[in-house]
């Protein structure tokens, strides 16, 4: 007895995964530019409108990431490459990114008129509170460069429930003195604002070398269709005060000062380093880095950045991919005010803290990467 076998088509009624529709590609296509981009909010102050872009977790728990850009940049120019970078996007997945733009200094900003007085540093640190209030942010960890780290240093001291942590890049706690108030009126004179503002951002070395990123730089800036507006945030940044801080009056949250080896602002930073309680305090001074470090050495800042995160507590379980591979004084403390050696703690990823794990180690004085 013979059977002949016969093939049957089966049409499958309901599919168990339906295929994507074109409303459902449009929309994972607008949450990944979100996600990149993030999203673009006035918010109005009791001193006036700020521009403000903000990419949202669903993690409320978690503070938010909130950066202040310096003299010459704007949130995009400052901060895209580092918070873009690969190794970056495990972080930027887990907290609420807010970038704020200075007064008049987005692309595409509207002139101030002639003789407006330009905010003060002081009074710029005061309009932060209205951002956290229109998102509901609780706390923040403040990235702040230059002018940006000045504003963000002033706003956490005033507001220090709000603040967790801070990562202050070139920073300077310092008015400038009569010489330097004298030597900056000769230097005006003698060049332009764009060439002020270079001299500002990079290091001796790269301006002499004239690199690609200066060379951009000073394209974009000459170019710059409110220069005069930038012009006045230069100013207003010249005329900064005092922030008076030292062991027994500083801030009441982790801080990591961050400088380029060369950079205008070195000494500033290693001073300001100084002055604050090495326990909470960590000093990462990046070789080769030169003046803008968030921008020439992204990999390395973010790997720091992750092991200043794990210290808080948060992400603990986050995998370190350069800093943990190179030499055991690649994060290690590197000198002293006084030039001599200082003690040496290497910060390793079993050392770093979590939720229900173990406390964290004092950060260390100064970091020298050199990786």
């Amino acid at each position: 007895m013979t059977t002949e076998m016969q093939e049957i088509a089966i049409t499958e009624e309901k599919p168990l995964v339906p295929a994507p529709t074109d409303a459902t590609k449009e929309a994972e296509a607008a949450a990944r530019i979100l996600l990149d981009s993030g999203t673009v909010h006035v918010i109005e102050t009791p001193h006036g409108p700020l521009r403000v872009t903000v990419q949202c977790t669903t993690n409320a728990r978690r503070p938010a990431i909130l950066t202040v850009h310096d003299v010459g940049l704007d949130s995009k120019s400052c901060f895209s490459p580092l918070f873009r970078f690969d190794e970056m996007q495990e972080i930027v997945k887990n907290f609420a990114l807010v970038h704020i733009d200075l007064p008049g200094q987005e692309e595409g900003a509207a002139l101030y008129p002639a003789g407006y007085q330009y905010p003060s540093m002081d009074t710029i640190s005061e309009m932060i509170p209205s951002v956290l209030e229109s998102f509901k942010f609780r706390s923040v960890i403040g990235v702040g460069v230059g002018a940006g780290s000045n504003i963000l240093s002033k706003f956490a001291l005033a507001h220090p429930d709000s603040v967790e942590g801070l990562v202050l890049i070139n920073m300077d706690p310092n008015a400038r003195g009569w010489m330097e108030w004298a030597a900056h009126k000769l230097v005006s004179v003698a060049s332009s604002v764009t060439e002020q503002i270079l001299s500002h951002l990079f290091s001796q070395e790269e301006l002499v070398a004239n690199t690609e990123l200066l060379q951009a730089q000073r394209e974009r800036i000459s170019k710059a269709p409110h220069l005069s507006n930038v012009e006045l945030l230069w100013k207003s940044y010249n005329s900064r005060r005092d922030i008076t801080i030292d062991r027994s009056c500083a801030f009441k949250c982790p801080v990591m000062l961050v400088v380029g080896d060369q950079a205008p602002y070195e000494d500033a930073a290693v001073e300001c380093n100084s002055k604050l309680d090495p326990t909470t305090t960590s000093f990462l001074k990046m070789a080769d880095a030169g003046g803008l470090p968030q921008l020439t050495q992204p990999a390395k800042l973010t790997e720091a950045f992750k092991y200043f995160i794990q210290g808080m507590g948060y992400m603990a379980s986050s995998c370190m991919t350069r800093l943990s591979r190179s030499r055991t004084t690649s994060l290690s403390s590197s000198f002293s005010m006084d030039g001599s050696r200082s003690r040496s703690r290497t910060l390793s990823q079993g050392s770093q803290g979590g939720p229900g794990g173990p406390v964290p180690p004092s950060p260390p004085q100064t970091m020298e990467v050199s990786c």
